[in-house]
């Protein structure tokens, strides 16, 4: 039986209405079940070592909902342009590149590298439609112990030659994929990825569908993220007003399906998103990047839709969780005015509770340290940010983190009950 104690200042978020903070508590993990957190140390534990982090921050660890690995190479480029053409300038010819094994090596070994040093415990991650380079994608991830979900791209249409396959190869080549991977790694497996509706023929959605059914696996795409995109949908699929039906038809809209963005919903999607259990990947950055637009996230909640944050790189150019809190509560702001101060802004603690366990819920019991949750958990030192920190209380200090800290406060990171 293995046993992890951590003591520090620990802070989650069991609701997203408020932080629980425990000034110098002890966090108890028995094999990867976290059995409580304490203010004094239970009689049973005290012969047991503890790792003691004096008066750092204990939080959950991060979680990307979304994110393009192979976009990795530039992110921060071509940000002044809107999505279509962002894509068609930068992301289809980067992609194109990860036919090369070497090359794949190279980006993937650095992708998640960099996710670990940001605090990434479990992500959602878009790989390319190359078989070979998606494994390599799976295998760093896997060994920077990042806990994921890894897509092979499927496209088929209104794609360039270079990266348009045929539904027959695209499905026969996702199937090998899936057979070849999904018990290959402890910590990341793989999951159903059509790119996004315009990109798949009908027959690739269909075939998608059945694999998801056959192999029992997420699903994880774009939905409603841009006017044109979704204008080539309603030409497609005139029987529908949105995308999401279209998703629905296909099998693909379940509640292990998570779906990026949303700008763009209907009253009827948002009941259809709810009523599945989706789970929608917001990505702040990204949004404003690609002037893609904002999402109506407190109609969202209000639905009891599960959301958690994304960083969408490239769209976005950083993978810092903390930085997608802090743009989420920005984005709500601007959101809030935009509904004539309708939509009420994000609060910080329902921010941190997207990054968290908003996210975390895709994964399991993961991103809170209630009993019976997994163990991922960041230790944060937030002495460099200035104020001391006796002058803060606790909610303020990891305020003041989810707006200026980055991966040099981060002092360790735990993923599924182990050290990373």
């Amino acid at each position: 039986m293995s046993t992890i104690i951590l003591r520090g200042n620990i802070i989650h978020t069991p609701t997203r209405e408020r932080f629980v903070c425990i000034p110098g508590g002890y966090l108890v993990t028995v094999d990867n079940e976290i059995r409580g957190v304490y203010e004094e140390l239970p009689e049973a534990y005290r012969s047991l070592p503890v790792l003691d982090y004096g008066d750092q921050l204990i939080i959950p660890g991060l979680c990307d909902m979304h994110v393009h690995a192979p976009q990795f190479v530039y992110r921060g480029l071509g940000l002044d342009l809107q999505l279509m053409d962002w894509l068609d300038r930068y992301a289809f010819p980067t992609e194109a590149r990860f036919a090369d094994p070497a090359y794949a090596r190279i980006y993937y070994e650095a992708f998640a590298d960099a996710m670990a040093k940001n605090g990434t415990t479990r992500a959602v991650v878009f790989g390319t439609l190359h078989a070979e380079a998606t494994e390599i994608l799976m295998e760093e991830l896997e060994k920077k112990r990042i806990a994921a979900y890894v897509g092979k791209i499927n496209m088929d249409t209104l794609s360039p030659d270079y990266l348009c396959e045929t539904p027959k190869q695209s499905l026969a080549d996702t199937e090998r994929w899936i057979l070849k991977t999904k018990e290959a790694y402890r910590l990341v497996k793989p999951a159903i990825t059509p790119r996004f509706i315009p990109t798949c023929s009908s027959e690739v959605l269909e075939g998608l569908g059945r694999l998801r059914e056959t192999y029992d696996l997420p699903v994880h795409s774009h939905l409603s993220e841009d006017l044109g995109e979704m204008q080539i949908v309603r030409e497609r699929y005139p029987e529908y007003d949105n995308d999401s039906d279209v998703y629905d038809r296909f099998g693909l809209f379940t509640d292990h399906t998570v779906m990026a963005h949303f700008i763009y919903p209907t009253e009827h999607e948002l009941d259809l998103v709810a009523r599945r259990g989706v789970t929608i990947a917001h990505c702040p950055q990204s949004n404003g990047n690609v002037a893609a637009g904002i999402p109506p996230i407190r109609r969202m909640l209000d639905k009891g839709i599960k959301v958690g944050l994304g960083s969408d790189v490239a769209g976005g150019y950083s993978l810092c969780m903390l930085r997608a809190m802090s743009e989420a509560v920005y984005l709500s702001k601007l959101q809030w005015l935009k509904s004539e101060k309708q939509d009420a802004a994000l609060s910080i603690p329902e921010a941190f509770y997207l990054g968290t366990k908003g996210g975390g819920q895709f994964f399991g019991k993961v991103g809170s340290f209630e009993p019976g949750y997994e163990l991922d958990a960041l230790v944060i030192d937030d002495g460099s940010l200035g104020v001391a920190a006796d002058h803060l209380t606790l909610e303020e200090r990891i305020e003041r983190v989810m707006h200026l800290a980055d991966d040099r406060n981060l002092t360790a990171r735990y993923v599924a009950g182990e050290r990373a």
